[in-house]
């Protein structure tokens, strides 16, 4: 069987053995005809609230939020769309785009020409948030569980703001794209360590599609909520081609249920029992940029993988661990995934590279993750508790055939754009925990 996996820009293909590999792949969808014209329908007919153009007035400062240059959103028509909105009641000048950077490093001029295009560029100003820098962040209190609230201060003092992004399941948080435009991609480092701490991130209902009751989502929303931090939210439901397919305006929370459905239906995915192989993906460039993105993609394989099996993850990783941050150093600092699981626990406070060693970890723990790589060497790979395999095929046929003659492979090749879970159990399956679907 030839399958073609999402890896960096090009792809990449892999035979495997017909009678024994399941491909699960997010349910064929055709991108919009005319994606301009549905951004302008979900902005002129919200699924809530008022239209966008009912919302503004003469003289009024306008902020609009956007994903970083880890996410695949098609800003260079979301933010277009907004302005052309805005056009002859607020002034170009008035309007700010703050790039939600959350923890991640802000996007360099040239990357965000890339993201948003020249027009973009040249016509408004464009701030990549800085959850470090306090000197641009207000102070809104205590909220939800605890959470002490740090929020970027240009969208705070914006008159209207306007949050854009895309929606897929994510892999703790449970969906992508809504509230999380605010918090944790424009809130201050202490507000996004307390959301994503080791106790919240641990809970067996902080996986992927679950909203209600995770304790991640549901305080991302609790701060948000609380501090009125959003007057309209545009989202946008993707095709594995990165196509809009759907499009959702209106009233933050309203619009996000929405979109949630619309992409629980496409990216979510039945199959009859676990694996002994899981091949997977991190969907390819921009998402598979460094291996800590891409502990994504293992998590999308740790659904449906045996306990003891075994996970490939097919990640270019063009930006390596990456270096910059403590990531790597973490990960490399115990002897075995275990060991970083119990210094993780040991530690008073979760850093954003504490959390994402902390999942990876637990995937680990629960299984043997090869990863194929272009940029990593397997000295640094093994150095993360990690293999490393230039031929992926091979890795496989060695793997079925020490699990037996019963053994099957599930391919995901666009990585956690797709979602699989067992469908006998009706359970999603997160690495020993259990969640009904």
């Amino acid at each position: 069987m030839h399958v073609r996996l999402a890896y960096g820009s090009d792809g990449l293909d892999v035979e495997l053995p017909d009678e024994r590999t399941v491909v699960v792949e997010p349910t064929l969808q055709a991108g919009a005809e005319d994606p301009y014209g549905v951004l302008r329908a979900a902005l002129r007919e919200p699924v809530a609230g008022l239209p966008l153009r009912d919302l503004v007035r003469r003289g009024q400062r306008v902020a609009i939020s956007v994903c970083d240059g880890t996410r695949a959103q098609p800003r260079h028509l979301m933010v277009p769309a907004v302005l052309e909105e805005l056009e002859g009641t607020v002034a170009l000048g008035d309007v700010v785009v703050l790039v939600a950077t959350g923890t991640h490093r802000g996007n360099t001029p040239e990357e965000l020409r890339g993201m948003l295009g020249d027009a973009v560029c040249d016509a408004v100003a464009i701030v990549n948030h800085d959850a470090r820098d306090e000197a641009t962040l207000s102070w809104r209190g205590m909220q939800g569980d605890g959470v002490p609230v740090w929020l970027n201060r240009q969208w705070l003092e914006a008159d209207v703001r306007i949050t854009t992004g895309f929606v897929e399941p994510h892999f703790f948080a449970g969906f992508s794209g809504g509230p999380k435009m605010v918090a944790p991609g424009l809130a201050g480092l202490e507000t996004v360590l307390t959301l994503h701490d080791a106790a919240r991130i641990a809970d067996p209902q902080a996986t992927w599609g679950v909203c209600d009751g995770n304790p991640v989502h549901d305080d991302i929303r609790a701060v948000v909520g609380a501090v009125g931090a959003v007057d309209f939210a545009l989202d946008v439901v993707l095709n594995k081609q990165q196509e809009i397919v759907q499009a959702f305006g209106g009233e933050l929370f309203a619009m996000h249920a929405t979109a949630r459905a619309a992409a629980t239906r496409a990216a979510m995915q039945a199959v009859p029992a676990p694996f002994d192989v899981v091949v997977t993906t991190n969907s390819g460039f921009p998402l598979d940029q460094n291996l800590y993105q891409s502990v994504k993609g293992m998590s999308a394989g740790a659904t449906v993988v045996k306990p003891g099996g075994t996970i490939i993850c097919a990640a270019e990783c063009r930006d390596g661990f990456p270096d910059h941050g403590s990531y790597r150093e973490l990960l490399c600092s115990e002897a075995s995934p275990h060991a970083l699981l119990e210094a993780i626990q040991r530690r008073p406070r979760t850093t954003p590279d504490q959390w994402q060693v902390q999942i990876q970890a637990k995937i680990q723990r629960h299984a043997r993750v090869v990863m194929h790589t272009r940029y990593l060497s397997g000295e640094e790979l093994r150095s993360a508790h990690l293999e490393q395999t230039d031929d992926i095929a091979a890795t496989v046929r060695e793997a079925l055939a020490a699990s037996g003659p019963a053994a099957r492979v599930c391919v995901l090749p666009e990585g956690p754009q797709t979602i699989p879970y067992v469908a006998s159990a009706r359970r999603f399956f997160c690495w020993g925990h259990g969640r009904r679907a």
